[in-house]
Protein backbone atom coordinates (compact mmCIF):
# COMPACT_ATOMS: atom_id res chain seq x y z
CA UNK A 1 0.00 0.00 0.00
CA UNK A 2 1.36 3.39 -0.94
CA UNK A 3 0.35 6.81 0.40
CA UNK A 4 1.10 10.12 -1.30
CA UNK A 5 1.50 12.80 1.39
CA UNK A 6 1.05 16.13 -0.37
CA UNK A 7 2.48 19.22 1.31
CA UNK A 8 1.36 22.66 0.27
CA UNK A 9 3.59 25.48 1.45
CA UNK A 10 2.51 26.70 4.86
CA UNK A 11 1.38 23.19 5.90
CA UNK A 12 1.06 22.58 9.64
CA UNK A 13 3.62 20.18 11.11
CA UNK A 14 1.10 18.85 13.65
CA UNK A 15 -1.13 17.79 10.76
CA UNK A 16 1.76 16.36 8.70
CA UNK A 17 3.46 14.32 11.42
CA UNK A 18 0.66 11.83 12.23
CA UNK A 19 0.46 10.60 8.62
CA UNK A 20 4.24 10.27 8.51
CA UNK A 21 4.58 8.55 11.88
CA UNK A 22 1.57 6.22 11.64
CA UNK A 23 2.77 4.94 8.27
CA UNK A 24 6.29 4.68 9.66
CA UNK A 25 5.17 2.62 12.64
CA UNK A 26 3.16 0.34 10.34
CA UNK A 27 6.21 -0.35 8.17
CA UNK A 28 9.17 -0.20 10.55
CA UNK A 29 7.73 -1.51 13.80
CA UNK A 30 5.20 -4.01 12.45
CA UNK A 31 6.51 -4.91 9.00
CA UNK A 32 3.30 -4.09 7.15
CA UNK A 33 3.40 -3.30 3.45
CA UNK A 34 2.95 0.47 3.80
CA UNK A 35 4.97 3.02 1.86
CA UNK A 36 4.74 6.79 2.02
CA UNK A 37 6.12 9.41 -0.34
CA UNK A 38 6.02 13.15 0.21
CA UNK A 39 5.14 15.47 -2.63
CA UNK A 40 4.85 19.16 -3.34
CA UNK A 41 5.33 21.83 -5.96
CA UNK A 42 8.98 22.30 -4.93
CA UNK A 43 11.74 20.00 -3.66
CA UNK A 44 11.73 21.95 -0.39
CA UNK A 45 8.39 22.93 1.12
CA UNK A 46 8.27 25.31 4.10
CA UNK A 47 5.80 24.69 6.89
CA UNK A 48 3.77 27.35 8.68
CA UNK A 49 4.95 29.33 11.71
CA UNK A 50 8.64 28.40 12.13
CA UNK A 51 9.17 27.67 8.42
CA UNK A 52 10.62 24.20 8.98
CA UNK A 53 11.32 22.75 5.55
CA UNK A 54 10.77 19.22 4.36
CA UNK A 55 12.46 17.70 1.33
CA UNK A 56 9.85 16.09 -0.91
CA UNK A 57 10.33 12.72 -2.55
CA UNK A 58 8.39 13.77 -5.65
CA UNK A 59 7.22 16.86 -7.46
CA UNK A 60 3.60 17.11 -8.48
CA UNK A 61 4.41 16.73 -12.18
CA UNK A 62 6.09 13.37 -11.49
CA UNK A 63 2.99 11.76 -9.96
CA UNK A 64 1.12 8.90 -11.58
CA UNK A 65 -2.04 8.31 -9.55
CA UNK A 66 -1.91 4.63 -10.49
CA UNK A 67 1.19 4.25 -8.28
CA UNK A 68 -0.72 5.15 -5.10
CA UNK A 69 -3.57 3.83 -2.98
CA UNK A 70 -4.28 7.04 -1.06
CA UNK A 71 -3.70 10.78 -0.93
CA UNK A 72 -3.10 12.44 2.44
CA UNK A 73 -3.29 16.23 2.79
CA UNK A 74 -2.33 18.11 5.94
CA UNK A 75 -3.92 21.52 6.34
CA UNK A 76 -2.02 24.74 6.73
CA UNK A 77 -2.10 28.42 7.49
CA UNK A 78 -3.26 31.08 5.02
CA UNK A 79 -0.70 33.52 6.44
CA UNK A 80 2.06 31.29 5.06
CA UNK A 81 0.71 30.78 1.54
CA UNK A 82 -1.17 27.52 2.06
CA UNK A 83 -4.00 28.36 -0.34
CA UNK A 84 -1.63 29.50 -3.10
CA UNK A 85 -0.61 25.87 -3.48
CA UNK A 86 -3.85 24.28 -2.30
CA UNK A 87 -5.95 26.10 -4.91
CA UNK A 88 -3.45 25.65 -7.75
CA UNK A 89 -5.26 23.96 -10.63
CA UNK A 90 -2.57 21.26 -10.87
CA UNK A 91 -3.29 20.18 -7.30
CA UNK A 92 -7.07 20.35 -7.80
CA UNK A 93 -6.67 18.09 -10.84
CA UNK A 94 -4.58 15.64 -8.81
CA UNK A 95 -7.39 15.47 -6.24
CA UNK A 96 -9.93 14.86 -9.02
CA UNK A 97 -7.82 12.01 -10.41
CA UNK A 98 -7.59 10.29 -7.02
CA UNK A 99 -11.32 10.71 -6.55
CA UNK A 100 -12.18 9.50 -10.06
CA UNK A 101 -10.25 6.30 -9.24
CA UNK A 102 -12.15 6.05 -5.91
CA UNK A 103 -8.86 6.12 -4.04
CA UNK A 104 -8.79 7.27 -0.44
CA UNK A 105 -8.33 10.99 0.13
CA UNK A 106 -7.65 11.95 3.76
CA UNK A 107 -7.42 15.56 4.89
CA UNK A 108 -6.99 17.48 8.10
CA UNK A 109 -8.63 20.82 8.90
CA UNK A 110 -8.57 23.32 6.00
CA UNK A 111 -7.15 20.73 3.61
CA UNK A 112 -10.81 19.88 2.98
CA UNK A 113 -11.16 23.19 1.13
CA UNK A 114 -9.11 22.23 -1.97
CA UNK A 115 -11.01 18.93 -2.03
CA UNK A 116 -14.21 20.98 -2.05
CA UNK A 117 -12.89 23.40 -4.65
CA UNK A 118 -11.90 20.47 -6.90
CA UNK A 119 -15.56 19.36 -7.00
CA UNK A 120 -14.79 15.97 -5.42
CA UNK A 121 -17.02 16.74 -2.41
CA UNK A 122 -19.92 18.34 -4.27
CA UNK A 123 -23.18 16.94 -2.90
CA UNK A 124 -21.29 14.93 -0.29
CA UNK A 125 -20.61 15.23 3.44
CA UNK A 126 -17.48 16.87 4.78
CA UNK A 127 -16.10 19.17 7.43
CA UNK A 128 -13.30 21.66 7.96
CA UNK A 129 -12.07 24.16 10.56
CA UNK A 130 -14.99 24.85 12.89
CA UNK A 131 -13.74 27.62 15.18
CA UNK A 132 -13.64 31.41 14.61
CA UNK A 133 -17.37 31.52 13.90
CA UNK A 134 -17.04 28.56 11.50
CA UNK A 135 -16.08 30.80 8.57
CA UNK A 136 -14.09 28.01 6.94
CA UNK A 137 -17.08 25.67 7.15
CA UNK A 138 -19.16 28.31 5.34
CA UNK A 139 -16.48 28.45 2.64
CA UNK A 140 -16.63 24.67 2.27
CA UNK A 141 -20.43 24.83 1.95
CA UNK A 142 -20.01 27.27 -0.97
CA UNK A 143 -18.43 24.37 -2.90
CA UNK A 144 -21.68 22.40 -2.59
CA UNK A 145 -20.56 20.33 0.39
CA UNK A 146 -23.03 19.18 3.04
CA UNK A 147 -21.01 20.42 6.03
CA UNK A 148 -21.28 18.34 9.18
CA UNK A 149 -19.88 19.95 12.33
CA UNK A 150 -18.18 16.83 13.70
CA UNK A 151 -14.48 16.11 14.38
CA UNK A 152 -14.07 13.59 11.55
CA UNK A 153 -16.50 13.07 8.66
CA UNK A 154 -16.17 10.20 6.21
CA UNK A 155 -18.07 10.05 2.94
CA UNK A 156 -17.12 6.95 0.99
CA UNK A 157 -13.46 7.46 -0.04
CA UNK A 158 -13.00 10.96 1.43
CA UNK A 159 -12.03 11.66 5.04
CA UNK A 160 -12.21 15.25 6.34
CA UNK A 161 -11.73 16.69 9.82
CA UNK A 162 -12.24 19.95 11.61
CA UNK A 163 -9.03 20.98 13.42
CA UNK A 164 -5.38 20.03 14.05
CA UNK A 165 -6.33 17.92 17.09
CA UNK A 166 -8.01 15.39 14.77
CA UNK A 167 -4.86 14.61 12.73
CA UNK A 168 -3.96 11.31 14.46
CA UNK A 169 -7.53 10.04 14.11
CA UNK A 170 -7.52 10.86 10.40
CA UNK A 171 -4.15 9.11 9.95
CA UNK A 172 -5.47 5.98 11.67
CA UNK A 173 -8.70 6.06 9.64
CA UNK A 174 -6.62 6.18 6.47
CA UNK A 175 -4.39 3.34 7.63
CA UNK A 176 -7.38 1.20 8.60
CA UNK A 177 -8.77 1.49 5.09
CA UNK A 178 -5.44 0.30 3.72
CA UNK A 179 -4.50 -2.56 6.06
CA UNK A 180 -7.63 -3.29 8.10
CA UNK A 181 -8.90 -2.67 11.61
CA UNK A 182 -7.02 -5.47 13.39
CA UNK A 183 -3.59 -4.41 12.16
CA UNK A 184 -4.36 -0.74 12.73
CA UNK A 185 -5.40 -1.47 16.32
CA UNK A 186 -2.04 -3.14 16.92
CA UNK A 187 -0.31 0.04 15.79
CA UNK A 188 -2.63 2.21 17.90
CA UNK A 189 -1.77 0.06 20.92
CA UNK A 190 1.94 0.27 20.20
CA UNK A 191 1.74 4.05 19.90
CA UNK A 192 -0.32 4.36 23.10
CA UNK A 193 -3.61 5.41 21.54
CA UNK A 194 -5.54 2.41 22.92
Amino acid sequence: MKILLFCCKGFEMLEFAPFYDVAGWAKSEYGYDVELETCGFEREVPSAFWRTRINTDKLIDEIDVNDYDALAIPGGDHNFGFFEDAYDERFLELIRKFNDCRKIIASVCVAALPIGKSGALAGRKGTTYHLCDAYRQRELAEFGVNVINEPVVIDDNIITSYCPQTAPQVAFELLERLIGEEKTNLIKTGMGYI
